[in-house]
């Protein structure tokens, strides 16, 4: 039974406080608007408490723990060298307690209502709160909605037990003797390779013929290569087909090129992608309109109920953090009145794998697809003394640009701090810059980011730091 309900006009309603919702939230009170956030779980979303941040927290544990095992390379005697999993996973927690109740100190400071509770529009002007057996109901005058996304549930392979999602992997509390990944993409990679460099036996089944299969082979190549020294097995064309419960884990039955394979494991991780969570938020009672469970928005993030905005993975294009979080941005402004709007000239997408992926903009093969005339310049990090100093010298940056004018197009990286990296290409393409001015950018020595100023001299025909092609 529902108690207590009553009615509450508010200015601005934000339905999700996660990265597109919490940062939608600060903008709109910094432009005089009156913001009242709901959050069914915990502020921060996906991204802070079950995805990005506990994910990257493991992922720098792991990194740690295998530099650690190698110092004797560089003359360091270190010994033996244990992992306590369970001490791991406090400090991880430590770590995302930290930027939650930041982002709580954040909405305090900027005098944003916070109210606990799952949202549901009774029409386009309403929608009802509900925590526990309370409910009351908010009249809007607007709304962002920021609901984010969730992991995909295969039918074969509901979650449960020792089938899990990302969420259960990122808080378990032993290594697993062996471990299962069904599906290739960043979520798979990052934490196989964490668990592999914890000592799992891991093994990926990939549907597709590549894991990462958006990016380009020759970033991949090292990346695949690493993760056979790890010791970890890739098998692609691999769709799984159901999965049983044995005395000491779990057995999963797939179907490889055809022929029918089983895997034992500790675990089964499914990471095959993430679904939008719009369905139960009765959008169809506020007339917004959703395509294949998309909500359809404009430039400024509006929905086909003009009052109504939309930010994050909850509308097309890519489920990043970021993106959600320049979509809050604009969505807030808009609704403060302001001309903002959405300009996706790039948006740069990391996968923190080992070594590093970062991309922004075109791919070689993508601008020619478009039909434009490009010139590529490419700088290894083997030639680059701050790598090498790093003892992390794999991989390289690849520049794209415009041949007749020089303006740069996009940029590859694959290697040491490549998630850093890439903000200097972003920043490059949106500002419309050409190899040339890249190449006569200054950029101090030595450091990782001289490989961005090579990679645009190779682009530009005179290379310095290797020989000419």
């Amino acid at each position: 039974m529902v108690v207590g309900e009553f009615t509450t006009e508010v200015d601005l309603l934000i339905i999700g406080g996660g990265p597109g919702g919490y940062v939608a939230a600060i903008r709109a009170a910094q432009l005089g608007k009156k913001v009242t956030l709901v959050e069914r779980d915990k502020l921060g979303g996906v991204c802070l408490n079950v995805g990005c941040i506990p994910s990257k927290a493991l992922i720098a544990a792991a990194h740690r723990y295998e530099d650690v095992k190698k110092l004797d390379e560089i003359g360091i005697q270190a010994g033996d060298v244990r992992v306590d999993f369970a001490k791991v996973q406090t400090w991880k927690q430590g770590v995302v307690d930290k930027l939650t109740g930041g982002v709580a100190s954040l909405m305090k400071a900027n005098k944003v209502e916070v109210i606990k509770g799952e949202a549901l529009f009774a029409n386009d002007r309403e929608a009802r709160v509900i925590n526990g057996y309370e409910a009351n109901r908010y009249r809007f005058n607007q709304c962002i909605i920021a609901t984010g996304s969730r992991p995909i549930e295969l039918k074969d392979l509901p979650f449960g037990g020792r089938v899990i999602s990302s969420t259960e992997a990122l808080s378990l509390q032993e290594i697993p003797r062996r471990l299962l990944v069904i599906g290739g993409g960043y979520i798979g990679i990052e934490l196989g390779t964490v668990f592999a460099k914890f000592g799992t036996q891991v093994t990926v089944l990939e549907g597709t013929e590549s894991i990462l299969p958006t990016f380009e082979k020759e970033v991949l190549r090292l990346v695949e290569r690493r993760l056979k020294k790890l010791n970890v097995t890739v098998v692609t064309s691999a769709m799984a087909k159901g999965v049983e419960e044995t005395a000491d884990g779990v057995t999963v039955t797939a179907s490889v090129k055809g022929e029918e394979q089983r895997y034992e494991a500790d675990y089964v991780l499914v990471t095959v992608g993430r679904r939008p969570n719009t369905e139960d938020l009765g959008l169809d009672m506020a007339g917004v309109r959703t395509e294949k469970g998309l909500i359809q928005v404009d430039k400024q993030g509006r929905t086909s109920v003009g009052h109504i905005f939309a930010v994050g993975d909850v509308v097309p294009g890519p489920a990043l953090a970021h993106k959600a979080s320049y979509e809050g941005k604009v969505a807030a402004e808009a609704a403060a009145g302001e001309a903002s709007e959405v300009d996706y000239r790039v948006i740069p997408a990391v996968v923190f794998s080992d070594p590093e992926i970062a991309v922004v903009g075109l791919s070689e093969s993508e601008a020619k697809e478009k039909g434009l005339d490009v010139v590529t310049g490419r700088f290894p990090f083997a030639a680059n003394g701050r790598a090498l100093s790093l003892t992390d010298a794999e991989g390289f940056v690849k520049l794209v640009a415009d041949k007749s004018s020089g303006e740069l197009l996009g940029a590859q990286i694959v290697g040491p701090e490549a998630s850093d990296l890439i903000a200097e290409a972003a920043l490059a393409i949106e500002m419309g810059a050409t190899l040339e001015d890249v190449a006569l950018t200054i950029h101090a020595h030595p450091t990782l980011g001289e490989v961005m100023m090579e990679a645009a001299e190779v682009g530009l025909g005179r290379p310095v730091h290797i020989a000419p092609r």
